[in-house]
């Protein structure tokens, strides 16, 4: 089944996929070479377990360190990074090439069941330019998600991790922002929970000249400390793809620090950890 976009949500009717054992996670590229052998077990425990994790990933300071080494310019236009055809080859080589593969390892190496899939195998994210593609690029948003292939990994008994490289009906790649790919993604599977596993303990607030990280925060407040700019740089797409795929049946989106011990076990109980992010 392929999902696609409806009246501006993902519609996710008929998925096989059982919801309340199923959660969608994003984590950083940079992120994800910092993370302890411990959260790699906790992966594979949890999918042995009958919680199945679906994994979407960036890979941003990596293309930045390739892109460098071979000598091609690269800038960024409003945290997008401008991307010609060129740039594109070296974010599909590292994105679905030396990241993923490295993930997959080191869940395998943990006693996990992983398959690395990028955006563009069987179409699994579709997508079309953006609407500044002008001055960003091959940059693209999603327009649907083929879930089936998503399922299909999954009833084999393997964990998806997904490489976020879109691609439209006449072959053309896209790059992709990985929050927005995994909100998609989180969207159409129909999960109760999206997990975004950072490098920082969650949205900080600044309260009596002290910092403090939100438990909880609604949509609203998001937009109003956007504005403010208590939240800035690679904090707002992470929030603009948390309240991009709160809809449906995805209830919550929970930003963590990945290097807290037993954290995605902590989520998925329902433990106070990190920030909260709610409809209302």
């Amino acid at each position: 089944m392929r999902i696609v976009l409806e009246g501006g949500q993902l519609s996710a009717a008929g998925l096989g996929l059982g919801a309340k054992r199923t959660f969608v996670m994003k984590c950083g590229g940079s992120t994800l070479e910092e993370l302890p052998d411990s959260f790699y077990k906790d992966l594979a425990e949890l999918q042995e377990n009958g919680t199945q994790p679906v994994i979407v990933h960036g890979g941003g300071p990596a293309i930045s360190d390739n892109l460098s080494k071979l000598g091609i310019d690269t800038h960024f236009v409003n945290g997008l990074r401008y991307t010609s055809e060129e740039v594109l080859d070296v974010v599909e080589m590292v994105l679905a090439g030396s990241i993923n593969k490295k993930i997959v390892r080191r869940i395998g190496q943990s006693a996990g069941k992983a398959v690395g899939l990028s955006g563009v195998d069987g179409g699994l994210i579709q997508a079309k330019p953006v609407i500044n593609s002008a001055e960003v690029g091959l940059v693209g948003e999603v327009t649907g998600v083929n879930a089936a292939l998503i399922e299909g990994v999954v009833k084999l008994g393997f964990m998806p991790v997904i490489a976020p490289v879109g691609i439209d009906a006449d072959g053309q790649r896209y790059n992709i922002n990985a929050d927005t790919a995994a909100g998609a993604v989180a969207s159409v599977l129909g999960v109760q929970q999206m997990i975004v596993v950072t490098d920082v303990p969650g949205i900080l607030k600044t309260v009596n000249g002290e910092k403090r990280v939100l438990q909880t925060v609604t949509v609203q407040e998001i937009e109003d400390m956007i504005q403010t700019g208590e939240i800035y740089g690679g904090m707002i797409p992470k929030v603009r793809a948390a309240i991009a795929c709160i809809s449906g049946k995805v209830n919550e989106v929970v930003i963590v620090d990945g290097s807290e011990p037993g954290v995605l076990r902590k989520v998925l109980a329902g433990e106070t950890i990190g920030t909260k992010i709610v409809r209302m």
